[in-house]
């Protein structure tokens, strides 16, 4: 009589579940890692060369093609031309641009610059024209015209200053698909020749 066939259960080779569970740990760890590092990577990356920078102004000239004071009041044609250079790689499309002059604190007006391009690290000359007509000028204590008479006419050899605002508002293309808001603004001082408009200074 045969004896009863017994099943062996048992694995051929001792299996160790603690060593195991250890192994996925560390693989897990170093998928982890190595993620971090790559999202590191691509943020340095974003950082010192994709990051959007603001485009950057130069104020070259001012003028004053006409320029008259009289009863008390100013009438000027002005000039400003500067040149705008964009440090991305990428396009800058600028819109809602302005200049905005001030005179003895006060704004005296603005005028609105035409949206355009400039394309990734290149550069454009910009220029804005504004006209003034019969404005009034403030006492000569808060406007700092020098040699003006009792009724409020510059003279001869008077100065009075202005100051102008230039503002760029634009987005630049990150990577060909992110769209990302810049900003620039540049301010300067124009002293001027009261009787003529010759500009005597300009710093910005």
């Amino acid at each position: 009589m045969s004896e009863p066939h017994r099943s062996n259960n048992r694995h051929p080779y001792p299996y160790n579940s603690t060593r195991s569970g250890r192994t996925n740990l560390a693989s897990c760890a170093v998928a982890t890692v190595f993620l971090l590092a790559i999202a590191a990577a691509a943020v340095a990356v974003y950082l010192f060369i994709f990051k959007p920078k603001p485009p950057v102004i130069a104020v070259n000239a001012v003028q004053f093609p006409t320029f008259s004071v009289s009863n008390g009041t100013v009438d000027f044609e002005f000039f400003q031309f500067v040149t705008v250079t964009n440090p991305n790689r990428d396009e800058f499309s600028h819109y809602d641009s302005s200049l905005q002059l001030v005179y003895s604190g006060d704004p005296v007006g603005v005028v609105f610059i035409p949206a355009g391009t400039i394309g990734g690290g290149g550069r454009q000359k910009m220029s804005a024209k504004f006209d003034l007509q019969k404005y009034p000028l403030p006492p000569p204590a808060k406007a700092a015209i020098g040699g003006v008479d009792a009724v409020g006419d510059v003279a001869q050899g008077g100065t009075m200053e202005i100051e102008t605002r230039m503002k760029l508002v634009g987005r630049v293309r990150v990577l060909k698909v992110f769209m990302h808001r810049v900003e620039s603004k540049v301010k300067c001082g124009v002293a001027i020749e009261a009787t003529r408009g010759t500009v005597l200074g300009l710093r910005c």
